[in-house]
């Protein structure tokens, strides 16, 4: 079975919006200013972006608003073909934890990161559903360490159910994700060390620590 090219499918779902002359509304979950800024400098051109600040994994609470502040900073910095707008979702750390119960110990980019993506990516779709967006999608798929695949296959799982279309991606591709910390580096943008979660912090602090005692 060959792999579906999510970037040539979204190319394709653009190309057609813009032979309708359509401008569609997207509601996009983003998880920090630095992997929401190649998104947007892409997306921007071809839609009416509200971005849904919904993280409700990061740790610890300052954390979290620093990347909140971070978020809106570059909404407001950035030069955008169409205006950006933002929302701010709430912040139910007690749910991640909730959802994520039993998978503590399992490795960054396992199943608890799933629960995760599900988690964001549902409550996105029930926001997009809401308003009446034409789309929604997030800006997960531009990091090396997230799964595209099953972040696709967790959106289009949950459009159906919500019957709202997701816009499916692989923002990494065509240099998504260098392109990314070029603007981070061009904006000095506060870039984290870690995904976000306490889990995922613990797994980076013993890995840098096993490095500096090995050199």
């Amino acid at each position: 079975m060959n792999q579906r090219n999510y970037q040539k499918e979204m190319e394709t779902i653009i190309e057609r919006n813009k032979e309708d002359g359509r401008v569609p509304t997207l509601l996009l979950h983003s998880c920090c200013a630095p992997c929401s800024s190649y998104v947007l400098e892409y997306l921007s051109q071809y839609f009416y972006i509200t971005v849904f600040y919904y993280n409700p994994n990061i740790y610890p609470d300052e954390e979290y608003q620093k990347r909140v502040i971070e978020q809106q900073e570059f909404i407001r910095k950035f030069p955008m073909k169409h205006p950006v707008k933002f929302i701010e979702g709430d912040f139910e750390k007690d749910l991640f934890y909730e959802k994520t119960k039993g998978k503590e110990q399992i490795k960054e980019g396992g199943e608890r990161c799933f629960l995760c993506y599900e988690l964001r990516l549902e409550k996105t779709a029930k926001l997009a559903k809401e308003l009446s967006f034409d789309y929604f999608t997030t800006t997960l798929s531009i990091s090396p360490l997230k799964n595209a695949e099953k972040l696709n296959e967790i959106g289009e799982r949950l459009g159906k159910t919500y019957n709202i279309p997701y816009l499916v991606s692989d923002f990494k591709k065509k240099n998504g994700y260098k392109r990314s910390v070029e603007i981070s580096k061009e904006y000095e943008m506060y870039r984290q060390y870690y995904c976000g979660c306490v889990y995922s912090k613990k797994q980076r602090d013993e890995e840098i620590a096993a490095k500096e005692e090995n050199n």
